[in-house]
């Protein structure tokens, strides 16, 4: 079997080109695309986080090895819809109402995508309504809400208040996150989770797939059980 380390290296240090020559490599080789993804992708991307948490990389190189994951995954993403391989969840993910910022975000969802998530990106300025109507079309498991200005964080409360208007809010987690949001904030205005960087998001995302038991309280508290 070819060794997917090349992969792995070419992710954990923001190589894309290598990434994806590798990974048109390997396929034409014959080798299974979620071996890719498994045995190379994933884990590193995970390894990009807890360096992250160690303060040994920082938003630069995030952004480089979120970049490189996501060149490859573009090649393996329509093998895998071919063969009705399901993603761990579906996430909507956007910046709210009157935000434009954008970098926490991007890079909140190339992790989630790095984490097997299929993630519809709204972009900036997503108004209330347009969180409702994706999660309603796409059946979304999770929404992600990004925030980086104190003036906008309000937006947030009016988007959990539409979805749960629209007698969606059992169906979804809602996730947020940004600058200036607390967890206090979080609590008050009836978000499920709260993470103050992108890789404690892409861990509260996967503990919403959990099983119910393996969540604690009402919020969601990153990494307290293992995936199903």
């Amino acid at each position: 079997m070819q060794d997917t380390n090349p992969l792995y290296e070419a992710i954990l240090t923001g190589q894309a080109k290598e990434a994806r020559a590798f990974t048109e490599q390997a396929l034409a080789s014959g080798m299974d695309p979620l071996t890719l993804v498994n045995g190379a992708m994933s884990p590193a991307m995970d390894e990009v986080g807890r360096r992250f948490e160690r303060n040994e990389y920082f938003v630069p190189e995030l952004l480089l090895s979120a970049r490189a994951m996501k060149s490859a995954l573009e090649l393996i993403r329509p093998l895998l819809t071919a063969r009705g391989a399901q993603p761990t969840g579906r996430v909507v993910i956007g910046t709210v109402k009157g935000d434009l910022h954008d970098i926490g975000k991007n890079l909140v969802a190339a992790l989630l995508e790095g984490g097997g998530f299929e993630v519809i990106d709204l972009g900036v300025n997503v108004p209330p309504e347009k969180f409702v109507a994706t999660v309603r079309e796409k059946n979304a498991h999770v929404v992600a809400l990004s925030a980086l200005l104190t003036t906008t964080m309000l937006s947030m409360k009016t988007t959990i208040d539409a979805i749960q208007d629209a007698g969606i809010r059992a169906q979804v987690k809602v996730l947020v996150g940004g600058a200036p949001v607390t967890k206090k904030f979080a609590d008050d205005i009836g978000a499920d989770g709260y993470s103050e960087n992108a890789a404690g998001a892409v861990a509260l995302a996967r503990e919403t797939m959990a099983p119910a038991g393996c969540q604690k309280g009402s919020q969601i508290v990153a990494q307290s059980c293992p995936l199903p």
